[in-house]
């Protein structure tokens, strides 16, 4: 298995009260950013569809939220993924959100393959050598994503997204300078770590790399579209943002489902992977049925 990288991104925003600190504000970006996010990336039957998505009370962690996602992917996958992978399946998603840490495990049909993430926001800047309080990442594992002047996948990009040029109206932040990380204020940095394995010989290395800069991206699309977005959510509450998310859940739900059921009969082999919370211990379940 390839090294777990720990993926450092930086998020300048207007905390608000002043007194919070900035990642509590964020949270209800990240809430809005998911749910407009995965309603953006459905369509034709692919996309995120939620399974459950309630509170959850953990004994070390407190109350949190608990959700399970299957995220349908077939066409975005290159040739010689496709070529080992039915036509259809689903990566299975669960996630234990305690703001301001979280964990998310994944898994697909594929028995030896799966992806565990730990986040953990912090009000500083990117500074902290053992976020997770277990054992340091080496310095050589971590990467700084900068959510203004790193590279999006081109079909990613949009320039109302771009935070070089944008300007929030209700906040007044930006546009974000290349000395953006060492002068603004506040700031708050995500530390991601994230493990990534598949034990087939001849693919290992292959998958896992494809996995670590497919995650990648995707963390730099989802944070920069949570800062473009500010003035979209930052009037919201958590209740707010909450109603928001159930909405956008059941129009996303409906757009993968309305698809997915038109096409042929197809075996689906899908195995969960649960990552218990606090100590990191994963079971796999595995299952298989048809669907028409």
């Amino acid at each position: 298995m390839l090294p777990s990288p720990e993926f450092h991104l930086f998020i300048h925003l207007q905390s608000y009260p002043q007194t919070h600190p900035i990642w509590t504000t964020y949270r209800i970006g990240q809430l809005y950013m998911i749910s407009k996010h995965s309603l953006e990336e459905s369509s034709g039957g692919e996309g995120i569809e939620v399974i459950h998505n309630e509170p959850h009370q953990d004994p070390v962690h407190g109350t949190g939220q608990y959700t399970e996602k299957r995220i349908y992917i077939s066409s975005k996958l290159p040739a010689w993924v496709r070529s080992f992978v039915p036509k259809i399946f689903y990566i299975t998603e669960k996630a234990w959100n305690y703001y301001p840490f979280t964990v998310t495990g994944a898994c697909s049909f594929l028995p030896k393959f799966h992806i565990q993430i730990e986040t953990k926001f912090e009000s500083d800047r990117g500074d902290h050598a053992n976020v997770f309080q277990d054992k340091p990442t080496p310095s050589s594992d971590v990467v700084n994503l900068d959510i203004a002047f790193d590279d999006v996948p081109e079909r990613q990009y949009k320039e109302c997204e771009d935070l070089r040029t944008f300007h929030s109206v209700k906040t007044g932040r930006g546009p974000l300078q290349k000395d953006w990380q060492e002068t603004m204020e506040p700031i708050m940095c995500s530390y991601k770590r994230v493990k990534a394995a598949f034990e087939v010989y001849g693919f290992q290395g292959r998958v896992e790399n494809f996995v670590h800069k497919n995650i990648k991206d995707i963390l730099l699309t989802g944070h920069r579209q949570a800062v473009a977005w500010i003035d979209e959510w930052f009037d919201m509450s958590l209740e707010d943002v909450r109603k928001f998310e159930k909405d956008l859940q059941q129009k996303t739900n409906s757009k993968v489902k309305s698809q997915s059921k038109s096409g042929n009969q197809v075996l689906l082999f899908v195995c969960v992977l649960s990552v218990h919370p606090y100590v990191g211990s994963a079971a796999f379940h595995s299952t298989s049925w048809k669907e028409s």
